[in-house]
């Protein structure tokens, strides 16, 4: 039951076991954080205690756990916290999307200490590989990449540093790079000039370097001025 067709959500509660099957995609999706209808999601509106042999759950252990028979509810409820089990295919492309942002938090934030400049992601990745890191699809990136750094520093010389830049904005650019400047880094000064220019001081991770100063060159057509403090 468990194939590309149809996949089971399970949640156990006070002992007892409960799943629902599900389409595989739209399940995802939902669990996710996309907006999907459960009609979209459910196979069947069956509650089981195994989905594999078709054993449904009675009405009373229904109400004893989620205090209603409905079973639409209650596989809302199951849907929302219970686990996936998730096809071949949606594991492949879950670990892949999430060792990619694992690799860009890493080439973000931490830099190779000999040259100041970000590792390139393929360095990153083949370091990865060595400690053999085994990626959970469903944690954060930013948890996961906090968590391996020791272990990939025995490899990959890494550091966290920050720097500070003065950027200057012609007036007709100003807005618009005031909005990317905020996002990107923290603040530590701004000010207008007479000419209507802006010009802020500003705190990024050495590792984003490279990227700020393409985006601010491509909103201001090479006009701004950026030179380390």
């Amino acid at each position: 039951m468990t194939d590309n067709k149809f996949s089971i959500v399970r949640l156990i509660l006070n002992a007892d076991k409960f799943e629902i099957l599900v389409k595989p995609d739209p399940a995802l999706d939902y669990k996710l954080g996309k907006k999907v209808d459960i009609s979209n999601i459910l196979v069947s509106d069956e509650i089981y205690s195994d989905a594999n042999k078709g054993t449904r759950v009675p009405n009373e252990k229904l109400i004893k756990n989620f205090k209603t028979k409905d079973q639409i509810e209650i596989a809302k409820q199951i849907l929302e916290h219970g686990d996936v089990n998730l096809t071949t295919d949606q594991r492949r492309r879950m670990v892949e999307e999430k060792k990619k942002q694992i690799i860009q938090y890493i080439s973000r934030n931490f830099i190779d200490p000999k040259t100041h400049l970000p590792h390139p992601p393929l360095r990153i990745e083949n370091a990865m590989e060595q400690i053999r890191l085994v990626i959970d699809p469903f944690k954060r990136s930013e948890e996961q990449a906090k968590k391996i750094i020791d272990s990939l520093r025995k490899i990959l010389p890494l550091k966290s540093e920050n720097l500070q830049l003065i950027v200057t904005v012609p007036s007709q650019f100003s807005a618009q790079s005031y909005s990317i400047i905020k996002g990107i880094g923290d603040l530590k000064d701004e000010k207008w000039l007479q000419d209507g220019s802006l010009q802020v001081i500003i705190e990024i991770n050495a590792g984003i370097r490279g990227t700020f100063i393409e985006r601010i060159n491509s909103i201001t057509k090479g006009s701004a001025q950026i030179q380390e403090q």
